[in-house]
């Protein structure tokens, strides 16, 4: 065989993405791009907030400019403003040696992950999920384990609990969620941090709490509480792709609690994993973003759209609980194989998600970071898509 034997299942795992690609560009060509009503990626589309330019420019400006290797953890002074901001937002004391600049959410998963997990041992996260958690597993060597949530997607912290074993490092969870838009309370995140540290105390090992959140920053009416506040041996990883619309130019960070056991092994052992995965986070960026602590994209972009395609949808008749945050809608199916009405969809010219690829079938997924005319030009087609079944 050409390949390494364990990537065969990555690769095929990956066709479904690959067609669905191919499919979308074959049906805009042969359509016009105007007519085809794409759903299916969550590439935030909202321009960044103008200071993003202003900063860019005075930084490319400045003669003094240097483009070479940065320490492996991120320039110092990015990571002290990283940790002020986040001290004051979750009322805890972060050093910046408690920082890791990253390659976006995805880097800093990646070094939190290859850092705490041992070959063999299990991540438990809820589903749905994001899909990529199953590829940041694969990196890590380490299995993902699932666990179902309640009716409205929250976390269903009596079944998280009878899922635990001693297999058990990390538990990883994603709020505001990608696919479904919920948003933890504080009521069930501190349930949590209680289940996992009665865990930890029963098989003897730490159990972490990884909290995937790039998304904390999109939210509609709901506060998103700090999980910090809520389990002290946790990870927060994070990135600036869709709180200033920068999700090409890969920048993120990780914060390790300053309380967390064995806290400064754990953020030694993530940067020491960032220099072997990519050397450092690109260094422009850190630049930037250290001077956008707290600026944000305009989220009433995002809501509006949002509010848009809950009403039209549910008129024409789809059933869906109106996400909190983030930017995807997780309708129900119609019909129970929800990979059959995604292709019934796409007779109409939508392109959608089915939910099995997120470990929630009978469901299947919407981004709504897509232009206001996408939504409203999509409609009959929604509409026309039910009658059929």
């Amino acid at each position: 065989m050409p390949i390494a034997e364990k990537m065969v299942k990555m690769v095929e795992g990956m066709k479904m993405v690959k067609q669905m690609f191919e499919e979308g560009a074959r049906l805009k060509a042969e359509h016009g791009t105007e007519n085809v009503f794409d759903f299916s990626l969550g590439n935030p589309d909202v321009p960044p907030p103008p200071e993003f330019k202003k900063v860019l420019t005075d930084l490319v400006s400045d003669d003094s400019l240097y483009h070479g290797y940065t320490p492996n953890p991120g320039y110092p002074h990015v990571r002290q403003a990283v940790a002020d901001y986040l001290s004051k937002e979750h009322d805890v004391n972060f050093t910046p040696d408690m920082i890791v600049m990253t390659v976006g959410a995805a880097g800093a998963l990646n070094d939190t992950l290859k850092s705490l997990l041992n070959p063999g041992e299990e991540i438990l996260t809820p589903s749905p999920y994001f899909v990529g958690y199953e590829h940041y597993a694969f990196i890590a060597n380490a299995t993902i384990k699932t666990v179902p949530t309640d009716t409205g997607f929250h976390l269903d912290v009596s079944a998280i609990d009878n899922a635990i074993s001693e297999k058990t490092r990390v538990m990883l969870i994603n709020s505001p969620n990608n696919p479904t838009g919920a948003v933890y309370s504080s009521e069930e995140l501190t349930e949590l941090g209680n289940v996992l540290n009665q865990a930890s105390q029963k098989y003897g090992k730490r159990i972490y709490l990884v909290a995937d959140e790039p998304y904390r920053k999109i939210t509609y009416d709901v506060n998103v509480p700090s999980i910090f506040q809520a389990y002290p041996h946790t990870v927060a990883v994070s990135s600036y792709s869709k709180e200033l619309s920068l999700a090409g130019e890969r920048i993120g960070y990780l914060a390790v609690h300053p309380e967390a056991e064995d806290a400064e092994l754990v953020a030694a052992a993530a940067a020491v994993t960032n220099t072997m995965l990519c050397v450092n986070a690109p260094s422009l960026l850190q630049l930037a973003v250290s001077q956008l602590q707290g600026v944000t994209v305009d989220v009433s972009i995002y809501r509006r759209r949002r509010d848009m395609l809950c009403q039209d949808l549910s008129e024409i008749g789809y059933d869906f609980n109106v996400p909190d945050g983030a930017f995807y809608l997780f309708p129900k199916s119609p019909i129970s194989d929800d990979v059959k009405f995604v292709s019934i969809l796409k007779e109409e010219l939508i392109l959608a998600v089915p939910g099995t690829g997120f470990g929630g079938p009978g469901y299947f997924r919407l981004s709504y970071a897509v232009p206001e005319s996408t939504i409203t030009g999509s409609m009959k087609g929604f509409k026309r898509a039910l009658e059929k079944v």
